[in-house]
């Protein structure tokens, strides 16, 4: 069953972001993780406050647990902790 990370994001700095983004993103092509939202145009409904919203699927559940708990992941993290707040969250997908 597919699973999904779901990140809500405020940016504070950009150039510092853009050393995780750098990072990441092949990270995660590493554990078959497909983007289908990053960042873009988008409309907050009820309780606003995040400037971006990243949707990322992978194959199950393990792959993406798996890909957030790697080192090679978490060393891309110093990154994020300096230039974002955020909430992320990794969802199993339905049938």
């Amino acid at each position: 069953m597919k699973a999904y990370w779901v990140v809500r994001c405020n940016v504070i700095d950009p150039e510092e972001f853009k050393k995780y983004v750098n990072l990441s993103g092949p990270i995660i092509s590493e554990y078959g993780g497909t983007f289908l939202a990053r960042g873009g145009n988008q409309t907050e409904y009820e309780i606003t406050g995040y400037e971006r919203t990243v949707l990322i699927e992978f194959k199950n559940i393990e792959l993406a647990k798996a890909c957030y708990n790697s080192d090679k992941y978490q060393n891309a993290l110093q990154y994020i902790h300096k230039s974002a707040k955020r909430i992320v969250v990794i969802v199993e997908g339905v049938n």
